[in-house]
C-alpha cells in the first residue's frame, strides 16, 4: 500500500483519485502516522464471482456454491410466517 503525507496529497488529489479509481489504495500521513486510507468504492450488489473462485482454489474446495435460484432475493409470501411454529420442548 502506497503512503504519501498529507501535504503532498493535498497537492496531488486529482492524481491520487485517479490512482484510487484504478484499484490502488493509499494510506495518507501526518507526522509519519497513518491518518486515513484513500481506498476504492466497492460496488454494490451481486456475488463477486471472481473472488469466490479465488475462495475456493485457497482452499482446496472443488463444489463450494453449486446453484443458487434466481428468486432466492425475492421477498417471501405474506402467509409464509403465520403458521405458528410448535411449542419448544425444553428437555426430554
Amino acid at each position: 500500500m502506497t503512503q504519501i503525507p498529507l501535504r503532498e496529497a493535498e497537492t496531488q488529489l486529482i492524481e491520487l483519485a485517479r490512482r484510487v479509481e484504478a484499484g490502488e489504495s493509499i494510506t495518507v500521513t501526518h507526522d509519519g502516522k497513518p491518518l486515513m486510507q484513500l481506498v476504492p468504492v466497492k460496488k454494490k450488489g451481486g456475488i463477486n464471482w471472481e473472488g469466490l473462485e479465488a475462495f475456493k482454489n485457497e482452499r482446496g474446495i472443488d463444489q463450494f456454491v453449486t446453484y443458487i435460484s434466481p428468486d432466492f432475493d425475492d421477498p417471501l409470501p405474506e402467509d409464509f410466517l403465520i403458521t405458528p411454529l410448535p411449542p419448544f420442548k425444553n428437555g426430554p
